[in-house]
């Protein structure tokens, strides 16, 4: 069959390395958690759903490093169980305590009970613990390419002052993907999509085919590309770009016209957590006596009302079937006009944040599944495609010099850099600089000197995260980001002083390893320019 063009959907599955063994329980843990229960877990079960139904689906993830280390790590495996136990008898309680009040309530904690029951069947029994390797078999059977990542999301356009920075971000990154993979990635997701033409050296030193880049650094691209961001474009060092597309990512992402925004999908501000009366809640939020999300949300959206009605799930579902009918005649129509005009068929390209899909729009993961269901059965206009078949398909597009560009607010670098965590970068540049001496200096390290080396490139690698700059932009969970920049920064600095005077503390070394283990197989010498 001939279709007229392709739907390129790209999910970015990304969360800042945050692990604490030192600590019974640390708050910012429970991010990697609510996304496993709201994001992870329902896309493994939908894609295993549409798998056992033959419909013929494609997507492209990617997974950051930073991620597959935690969903991989003993430790926070444990807790999760623990923090699914935990979510399992609350919503028991729940339905005890409202068996004879409410029923609409009572039919939500039930609904919360079970499904919470399923995460742990699913999550325990049938992935023993191990989603990325649950996300691989997807990609093993064809359905799922997953893409790569820098290794801590640094932002890479403000790391190349010294470019060996960059060069770190992207090895490190790429070799994260091989051990979990067993294959060369073919694309890689820059942090925040922040391009700059200098990150294309390394990005053709490891093997990256092509990038996904925010519209205008596909539309500002000299020249000026024929098909905008509907084909794809290839820089003169033989990356290629996909550009994210405008009409479709408004439908999803706007928060005036936005899918989920409807007026009938869950409310993600009102949890029991916080609604609760403090004693009866206390066992199941933070042991620091802070409230926090427990998952369990009873109301709807309802609209610019504190008086929220209580969520209906059926309603929601049928309200998402309509909303996949909309997104898919939205794209006939847009693909059918551009085809017209195009000597190739068009392509769609619809990136999105992954944990939008599930942890803050509820119902995003169903969206999805039925999404699927409807391109595979209800039209034939178009196909859903990974930007590698685009390639292989298509291989002659047009060159062009991609414009620097990211998908942050307005465009450019002013989330990651301003006069609220400007001082960060001369921290990171000083330590990058010390790094690439280090490596440079040290050609034959005793094993000691080599793990205090690769230790500090680990510290300095996890500063680098963009997370840290963003967090404290929008001003949220604001000390915990400086506390981070400080804490890697001030382990990379004692180590360093440590190699320097050849007096290197085992114990401080070996209890620093054992907070930050990630990248095992990290070798300091890519800072080395010689």
């Amino acid at each position: 069959m001939a279709f007229k063009g392709y739907l390129n959907l790209v999910l970015h599955a990304h969360l800042p390395y945050v692990r604490h063994p030192e600590s019974e329980e640390y708050i910012e843990e429970r991010w990697l958690f609510e996304a496993i229960s709201e994001t992870y877990i329902p896309l493994l079960i939908y894609f295993k759903k549409l798998v056992e139904e033959n419909v013929q689906f494609r997507l492209t993830m990617n997974i950051s490093p930073p991620l597959i280390t935690m969903l991989k790590d003993d430790l926070l495996q444990k807790r999760y169980l623990r923090y699914l136990v935990e979510r399992i008898w609350l919503a028991r309680k729940e339905m005890y305590r409202t068996k004879n009040t409410n029923k609409d309530v009572n039919d939500l904690a039930q609904f919360y009970f079970y499904q919470f029951k399923d995460f742990y069947r699913v999550y325990k029994r049938e992935y023993n613990c191990d989603l990325v390797n649950a996300f691989k078999y997807f990609q093993d059977i064809g359905v799922l390419e997953i893409i790569a990542c820098p290794a801590t999301h640094g932002f890479l356009p403000l790391l190349n002052v010294t470019p060996n920075a960059v060069r770190a971000q992207i090895s490190n990154g790429v070799q994260v993907y091989k051990e979990a993979f067993g294959r060369q990635p073919n694309g890689m997701w820059l942090s925040e999509c922040a391009y700059i033409p200098e990150v294309e050296s390394a990005l053709n030193e490891f093997g990256i085919k092509y990038i996904i880049l925010e519209t205008h650094g596909i539309t500002n691209a000299v020249p000026t590309p024929v098909y905008g961001t509907l084909s794809p474009i290839i820089s003169p060092n033989g990356v290629a770009a996909f550009g994210r597309d405008l009409e479709s990512s408004k439908q999803v992402w706007s928060s005036i016209c936005g899918y989920p925004g409807d007026p009938n999908y869950r409310e993600f501000y009102k949890d029991i957590g916080y609604e609760s009366e403090w004693e009866y809640i206390k066992p199941f939020v933070s042991k620091s006596g802070h409230r926090v999300d427990t998952g369990i949300k009873y109301h709807k959206i309802t609209g610019k009302t504190n008086d929220k009605e209580y969520y209906k799930p059926d309603n929601a579902k049928a309200v998402a079937e309509m909303q996949a009918d909309h997104f898919i005649s939205s794209r006939i129509e847009q693909i059918n006009s551009a085809a017209t005009n195009m000597v190739i068929p068009p392509v769609v390209t619809c990136p999105y944040d992954a944990e939008l899909y599930g942890h803050w729009w509820f119902e995003g993961p169903y969206w999805l599944y039925v999404l699927f269901k409807k391109i595979h059965y209800n039209q034939d206009t178009f196909k859903l495609i990974t930007p590698s078949e685009y390639l292989s398909t298509y291989p002659n597009i047009q060159e062009c010099k991609p414009a620097i560009s990211t998908w942050g607010a307005h465009g450019y670098n002013e989330v990651w850099i301003n006069p609220g965590n400007d001082y960060i970068y001369r921290h990171l540049h000083h330590a990058a600089e010390r790094m690439t001496y280090l490596a440079n200096i040290l050609k034959e390290p005793t094993e000691t000197e080599r793990r205090a080396l690769n230790q500090c490139a680990r510290e300095l690698l996890l500063a680098q995260s963009s997370d840290w700059p963003f967090i404290i932009t929008m001003n949220t969970m604001v000390e915990y980001a400086h506390k981070r920049v400080k804490d890697h920064i001030g382990r990379f600095n004692a180590l360093a002083d440590m190699i320097d005077k050849k007096e290197i503390n085992e114990d401080y070394l070996e209890n620093i390893e054992f907070k930050d283990k990630i990248f095992p197989n990290i070798d300091y010498s890519i800072f080395s320019t010689n």
